[in-house]
């Protein structure tokens, strides 16, 4: 059961984003920061180095091609601004102004899943299956606030174009005490160790995983739970690893149950014929979502925390 750290504490990663941004700036001249209009964490890097903040007004192509011409000028682009739209609505840019020339943009950004609570337009929840079906796009999804910080200083040094989703963004869960532990790009954390089950979680699922996984203990199943930050490439070695010591595998999500993290998963256990003794996935459903929080979105969709609860215990039965 040792391994875990959940504070409990709560802080907004959208500040920590913009923080960490201004920290960076100090240091390499090389970074710029844009956004379609959604700068109200990066007030301090454009106040600071107002040269190398672009804002291009509600209008996410023009923002991707804006950072695809810095990128091209040798500098390193730093996006942020709602993930559904820069996503979606800034595609074609995306795969074409960046993926395609292998450019080092970083398109960081909040509404991952269905937290935004602004409905099916606000919600990001086919991103991950967009971003990682392109060619040298690295995705990365963030639970912690604070191992932004951490990422953001890694990706400076970092080939290639990145996207780094979040929740909300306003309130986050820490989950572990800063400096504890060591993030890399392609890296997962083993949150909490375990030898009967194991859940993978990303994102805002993390902390959720956590609690579940403290209640099943109240029943003697003892769950692993793996933070599995980076989506692609996604850390192999510890899906094998949790494969080989527990054998049951739960992959929950704020995404749609096809096409993201469970859905590589899955690719992976048939290329390489690893078969896990179970196997279960969760997250959203064919909908489209209606308006409302996340945890109630989660709840009425069938993938909130008693619903992960209740299949631990079926699967450990």
């Amino acid at each position: 059961m040792a391994g875990s750290f959940n504070f409990g504490e709560w802080i907004s990663a959208r500040s920590v984003i913009g923080s960490t941004l201004y920290e960076i700036g100090k240091e390499n001249d090389k970074l710029f920061v844009c956004t379609p209009d959604v700068g109200m964490s990066l007030i301090e890097f454009k106040e600071a180095f107002p040269d190398r903040y672009v804002d291009v007004g509600i209008a996410e192509q023009d923002c991707i091609g804006v950072a695809a011409g810095l990128a091209l000028e040798g500098n390193i682009p730093v996006v942020m601004g709602m993930l559904p739209f820069l996503s979606m609505r800034a595609c074609e840019q995306v795969r074409t102004a960046v993926a395609y020339q292998n450019l080092p943009v970083r398109i960081i950004g909040t509404g991952g899943g269905l937290t935004s609570g602004g409905g099916s337009t606000h919600n990001a929840m086919e991103d991950l299956a967009i971003l990682k079906s392109m060619v040298n796009m690295t995705v990365l999804s963030i639970g912690d606030p604070n191992m932004i910080r951490d990422i953001l200083k890694l990706s400076m040094d970092y080939e290639g174009p990145m996207y780094i989703r979040l929740a909300q963004g306003k309130k986050d869960r820490q989950l572990y005490e800063p400096g504890t532990k060591e993030f890399s790009i392609g890296g997962s954390v083993t949150a909490r160790e375990g030898k009967d089950i194991t859940i993978i979680a990303h994102g805002e699922m993390v902390g959720e995983s956590l609690d579940v996984a403290e209640e099943a203990a109240k029943d003697g199943i003892d769950v692993r739970v793996i933070d599995m930050y980076t989506i692609k490439p996604f850390d192999e070695a510890a899906v094998k690893k949790a494969v080989d010591e527990t054998g049951k595998i739960i992959v929950w999500e704020d995404h749609l149950m096809s096409g993201g993290l469970a859905s590589s998963i899955a690719d992976y256990f048939v290329d390489n014929d690893i078969r896990p003794e179970k196997f279960k996935r969760f997250g959203i459903p064919q909908v489209y979502a209606g308006f409302g929080d996340g945890e109630a979105q989660r709840k009425k969709y069938g993938y909130a925390a008693k619903d992960i609860l209740a299949a631990v215990k079926e699967m450990c039965k």
